[in-house]
């Protein structure tokens, strides 16, 4: 490197010190012996069950995230993309974000190391987002699991239902008969432990919705609000619904595999023709290697 490149990465250094210093003191805690006044986000963080962990007074891991959640507004999106996991142990909101803030650090420190170019700061919010794309897709395989039988299990319950049950006892048929609980028979039953603790239908189906992110059980769950309010039949709209999924599903099928030669296309380019290539004329070349070229 040289003289001029040296200088400006120790500028750039000196630069990222200062600006981590004062994004310090702007998060350290206030002296004490003044008049209290209510801080409404540490209430919140506090209070707030997933984001009860951030200590920004003790450590400065966490002022860095609580900076990062007031600054880009992530609690709601993290606390969704848990919920639509599936809720599960780990990892937990507040996890999310410290694998955000560390790839948003190592990511631009292994460039710098390996090219040694101030440059390489630039990768600071392609970092912090690269977890992201991990989640949403376990988050799209989770709901691909959960559409895969849902067809089926609609027309179950509008079988159960047209023999004079309720669309909650269906439900409890269905994961009764069940040998192993899918995705989807899993929400279900969270649905029903929820009424039964005493949420309404109403905002246990608008729950079910929002833990599967699934827009065809958003629409399940307004085809039985619709039923409850207006007193209208749900075995017809269930029918007509399932119809409806299947003629979906078959047209994205007719798409995918029309779409299926189209895609081999670059696979076909750069792995099989080569290789066809290679077997035809390698004899060829061999023997025009061995004998010499007569013309």
């Amino acid at each position: 490197m040289d003289g001029l490149t040296i200088a400006l990465f120790f500028c750039l250094l000196i630069g990222t010190y200062g600006c981590f210093s004062v994004v310090l003191n702007l998060l350290a805690p206030k002296p004490e012996g003044k008049e209290a006044i209510v801080d409404v986000t540490a209430q919140r963080f506090k209070s707030s069950s997933s984001f009860a962990r951030l200590q920004p007074e003790n450590k400065w891991v966490d002022r860095i995230a609580v900076f990062a959640l007031n600054t880009f507004h992530l609690e709601k999106p993290l606390e969704e993309m848990h919920l639509q996991l599936g809720s599960p142990d780990t990892p937990q909101p507040v996890d999310i974000l410290y694998s955000k803030i560390l790839c948003a650090v190592l990511l631009p420190a292994i460039f710098m190391v390996l090219f040694w170019s101030f440059w390489c700061i630039l990768l600071i919010p392609l970092g912090f987002y690269l977890p992201d794309l991990h989640y949403k897709g376990k988050i799209q395989k989770r709901q691909a699991e959960i559409l895969g039988n849902f067809s089926t299990t609609v027309d179950l319950a509008a079988l159960i239902i047209e023999s004079g049950l309720d669309y909650l006892t269906a439900f409890e048929r269905i994961i009764g008969i069940a040998k192993v609980k899918t995705v989807l028979e899993e929400e279900l039953d969270k649905t029903l432990n929820e009424i039964k603790l005493g949420y309404s239908r109403r905002e246990a189906l608008e729950r079910l919705a929002n833990r599967t992110g699934v827009q065809e059980i958003r629409s399940l769950v307004g085809l039985i609000i619709q039923s409850d309010e207006l007193g209208t039949s749900l075995v017809d709209l269930l029918r007509n619904f399932s119809s409806d999924l299947r003629s979906r599903r078959m047209s994205l099928a007719e798409k995918m595999a029309a779409q299926a030669s189209t895609k081999m296309l670059l696979p076909l380019f750069i792995f099989i023709f080569p290789t066809i290539f290679i077997l035809i004329l390698s004899p060829m070349l061999k023997g025009l290697l061995s004998q010499g070229l007569s013309f």
